[in-house]
């Protein structure tokens, strides 16, 4: 059987989750709607919000903190948006893939329009979505020049939903999803508010496969592995490094979830910065060496009139207001913030050399060098991030990132989102399941 066959015969199958598996995948559901009601009140959300609203009426499915409805492509389009627009959302940090975005985007609003389901079945599709989202980064060895995110996280959502509507036939689905599949790495280049859009409309774009294979209509069969399929076209790689492991290795388990609403990339220098707490007024210079993606990911130069978009991606100016407030709060990713020449003045200290580590793909290990004015200097290695599997957040730490988001989002009309967020995303209410 082909790697395309096994990764198809993993979706059907029965799978009970083991016990660490069916926690991480609570878990992640939970930070990820946390950070999507945050993304409500997010610069580009009203916009976003109108555009989906002209797409046609509807109250197949809720948007994530509001009590709004859309017709459930239109719901996932926003809600993978608000998941991904504060740089917040959790990362599978090998393949380089936000795992859960578009694909808890895509199913939520698929149990929505189905009036609610079983609340284990809800989290094994949750963690087969992931799963194949994150494994299809595994699978690839090439950098980033399609947004991996979106094009893996597609597939991923299409199964996922598929699997929770018992859609077949499934390589139909797949077939429909490739080729639906866009979003390049030219959005996280230039900063743009474009690269969580690309996030929305890999969430539609999984919606819309499900309900094309429902109305009769096919796709190819060889979407992954064919001579113009997925690793030909937006990756190089080997699917069957990935499907040899499936069942075996639960990659939901091995998903980061993020500190700060920033780039990951980011993560690993503010993570010491913030253990450091450092005096601004005795920094003489702050040197990251970083493996070659950080550089590019986040190593963008300081500008006076950088978008809050630019801004998360920008570790000189996310370092600066890390040391200044000790923490990252979106709320400061302001013109009058990004531009003051005291704050330009601290991301300036900070300088990045790039190592050899050859692997395309690697966010780690990294070093951190900071010289004092007195002359001191302290030196920190970074092996794993803040956040990672091996450097997981404390409950402290995981409490402060809820509340900030709480803070962000506002009143909700549904504190399940919060307090009970299998319930939330199960059970909605006013509805039963079909």
């Amino acid at each position: 059987m082909s790697a395309t066959g096994d990764l198809i015969d993993f979706v059907r199958a029965r799978h009970v989750l083991p016990a660490p598996v069916r926690e991480a995948a609570l878990h992640l559901l939970g930070d990820t709607l946390a950070v999507g009601a945050a993304g409500a009140t997010a610069p580009g959300a009203d916009g976003v919000l109108a555009a989906a609203r002209g797409w046609g009426a509807g109250d197949d499915a809720r948007l994530i903190g509001s009590d709004e409805r859309l017709p459930a492509a239109s719901a996932a389009f926003v809600n993978g948006f608000r998941i991904h627009c504060l740089e917040w959302d959790a990362v599978h940090e090998p393949a380089v893939v936000h795992a859960l975005s578009v694909v808890t985007a895509a199913l939520g609003a698929s149990i929505d329009r189905m009036g609610g389901c079983d609340p284990d079945d809800a989290l094994t599709a949750l963690a087969v979505g992931v799963d194949i989202a994150a494994g299809l980064g595994l699978a690839a060895t090439s950098p980033l020049s399609f947004f991996r995110p979106a094009t893996a996280g597609c597939i991923g959502a299409a199964l996922a939903v598929a699997r929770i509507e018992g859609v077949e036939p499934l390589e139909d689905v797949l077939g429909l999803a490739y080729s639906s599949l866009a979003g390049t790495m030219q959005a996280h280049v230039e900063g743009s508010i474009a690269l969580p859009l690309q996030i929305a409309n890999a969430a539609r774009a999984a919606i819309a496969a499900v309900d094309l294979v429902k109305a009769g209509l096919s796709g190819p069969h060889d979407a992954l592995e064919g001579p113009f399929g997925y690793f030909q076209l937006f990756d190089s790689g080997n699917l069957a490094s990935y499907t040899a492991d499936l069942g075996k290795i639960w990659r939901i388990a091995e998903i980061s979830v993020k500190p700060y609403p920033s780039g990951r990339a980011s993560h690993a220098v503010l993570g010491t910065l913030a253990d450091l707490q450092l005096d601004p007024g005795s920094l003489e210079a702050i040197e990251a060496s970083v493996p070659p993606l950080i550089a590019r990911l986040v190593g963008r130069p300081v500008i006076a009139d950088m978008t809050p978009a630019y801004a998360r991606l920008c570790l000189p100016m996310l370092a600066a207001l890390m040391i200044t407030d000790g923490r990252i709060d979106p709320r400061r990713f302001a013109p009058e913030t990004l531009a003051d020449p005291a704050t330009q003045g601290l991301a300036h200290k900070l300088a990045f050399t790039v190592d050899a580590n050859p692997d395309p793909n690697a966010l780690f290990p990294q070093r951190l060098i900071v010289r004092l004015t007195d002359g001191s200097v302290i030196e920190r290695a970074i092996p794993h991030t803040l956040g990672s599997p091996d450097a997981p957040l404390s409950a402290h730490a995981t409490a402060a990132k809820r509340a900030l988001a709480r803070e962000l989002a506002g009143e909700v009309p549904d504190a399940r989102l919060f307090d009970d967020p299998l319930a939330y995303f199960t059970q909605p209410r006013g509805r039963e399941p079909q």
